[in-house]
């Protein structure tokens, strides 16, 4: 593919941390007596902070977004900088961009507290030109601020930037910014695999496709 930018979103798409989120949201939803099945919280570990304390709130959870957005944090630091791996080929395709002049950006949800680490131990942080977060961006991965963000960031035109998202709202935000748009299969997306497919305009199981 032809393109002179590739911005990365993080959870589901270059780490396997997804597992670490559902384990999360259980410890949250229990300590306030609300039980939460395997399949419920595979659904919250898709979701971008804001959409988990969301649906945490219908469910009589009382803290505000900001204050679960702490917790979930506090929760997260130390599985990120230890127990968080690398999806197969992340680092091989990531270096296989660099050796060919690709600008690369980080797209995510997650803040610098948690990308940093979990890039670092994972030998990968050096790559990145340019992160962005939806915080800095102003808005969540439904719309397409942060795509655009990180393209003005590296100096690219949105129509030369690629993105690589496992969900489907990063999916039609990165469209919607005028990029190409590939989905990365993810275990915790799958039941929304078939509009991905449909709404990407290319859709791999792994990144050793894309070499």
């Amino acid at each position: 593919m032809d393109f002179s930018a590739a911005i990365f979103d993080l959870d589901g798409t270059l780490i396997e941390s997804n597992s670490v989120w559902a384990k999360i949201d259980k410890i949250i939803l229990s300590k306030r007596g609300i039980p939460c099945s395997d399949d419920f919280a595979a659904k919250l570990s898709s979701l971008t902070y804001e959409g988990a304390a969301e649906e945490m709130h219908k469910l009589g959870v009382k803290e505000d977004t900001q204050s679960l957005i702490k917790e979930f944090n506090e929760l997260a630091v130390q599985e990120y900088r230890y127990n968080v791996f690398l999806k197969d080929y992340a680092k091989e395709y990531l270096e296989y961009l660099k050796n060919r002049g690709v600008k690369l950006a980080l797209a995510t949800a997650s803040p610098k507290e948690l990308y940093e680490p979990v890039l670092r131990h994972n030998g990968v942080y050096g790559f990145f030109d340019v992160f962005c977060t939806t915080s800095e961006a102003g808005k969540s991965k439904d719309h397409p601020d942060i795509y655009l963000l990180a393209a003005s960031k590296l100096g690219v035109p949105p129509t030369e930037c690629v993105v690589f998202e496992d969900v489907l709202n990063g999916i039609i935000s990165a469209k919607n910014a005028g990029m190409t748009a590939i989905g990365v299969y993810d275990a915790y997306s799958s039941e929304d695999i078939v509009t991905i497919r449909l709404r990407s305009d290319r859709f791999i199981m792994n990144f050793l496709e894309m070499m």
